[in-house]
């Protein structure tokens, strides 16, 4: 059986990784923090000493990094993964983060000899636990069609886009949308409160119509109970939202409602939520 490199252990990591590990691959994993590694080394995972290294002895390499800095410092770094690139080797970045990283990064790995696929995921942590993460897919064919038993272990869907950036710019789009819903959720929660609603009863309201949505179904409840435990870290979803106006910045068109929400979230970091749970917003619009 060929051997699958982890590169990455946060929230999503660490769960995509182990369940690589349980669907009965050989994986080598490798993570900034080396502390990470123990516990995928405990269920049967080899730790490489870098990125380099773990190339070097892995057919299909993923990663799954927190911005577009360390998808290029990963990539491009002294110990990187590009230095262990070689023919026909195959890098699947699950990161988030914006086209042009994305381009830089299969250009390199592609002169190098190498296959490259972006492959961002739409879930958080409970999907990425539970493997059912939605893959966003594209770059190389063919390493799409080989690290398709991997996408089965790790996630529900996998969709291939076609070339390289697509994947990127589905990513953006669909996160912009979750954030901007999960801030207007916020503020009417806070409005309805404030006015002397009680939250329960928004919250039946909202699940009984056309707005009904597992995000608001579940989010709700625990911002009621003010539990703000991240399964999407908050300062993420910033990145992401700031990307998103930024894309749309590049294509010269407006999105008011996305810029504004990004404020939100914005803001909701400088009062120190970013590891926060994205809800977390809401403790911004009521401070």
């Amino acid at each position: 059986m060929q051997r699958i490199g982890f590169i990455g252990l946060g929230i999503m990591g660490n769960a995509m990784a182990k369940n690589l590990v349980k669907g009965g691959f050989e994986v080598t994993v490798w993570n900034r923090s080396p502390g990470k590694c123990e516990e995928l080394k405990q269920l049967g995972a080899r730790q490489a000493g870098s990125p380099r290294e773990l190339m070097e002895e892995c057919s299909i390499a993923f990663a799954m990094l927190a911005d577009p800095a360390a998808a290029e410092e990963v990539c491009f770094g002294k110990g990187g993964v590009l230095e262990g690139i070689s023919r026909g080797k195959g890098y699947v970045d699950a990161s988030t983060v914006d086209a042009a990283t994305s381009c830089r990064i299969a250009a390199a790995v592609a002169g190098a000899g190498g296959r490259f696929l972006e492959a961002p995921v739409s879930g958080s942590r409970k999907p990425a636990e539970e493997a059912t993460l939605i893959f966003l897919a594209a770059g190389d064919r063919s390493l799409f069609d080989e690290a398709v038993p991997c996408f089965e272990k790790m996630g529900k869907k996998t969709l291939y886009l076609g070339e390289v950036g697509n994947g990127a710019r589905m990513k953006l789009t669909v996160n912009m949308i979750m954030g901007g819903m999960m801030a207007v959720f916020c503020e009417g929660l806070a409005l309805g409160t404030k006015a002397g609603l009680d939250a329960s009863d928004i919250l039946d309201v909202i699940g009984a119509g056309a707005m009904a949505n597992p995000m608001f179904a579940l989010k709700g409840k625990l911002i009621s109970q003010g539990n703000f435990d991240a399964a999407f870290p908050l300062k993420h979803m910033q990145k992401d939202m700031r990307l998103a106006v930024l894309l749309g910045d590049q294509l010269t068109l407006p999105l008011f409602l996305a810029a504004t929400a990004n404020e939100s979230y914005k803001k909701a970091k400088s009062l120190g939520f970013s590891d926060e749970d994205f809800s977390s917003v809401y403790k911004a619009v009521t401070s």
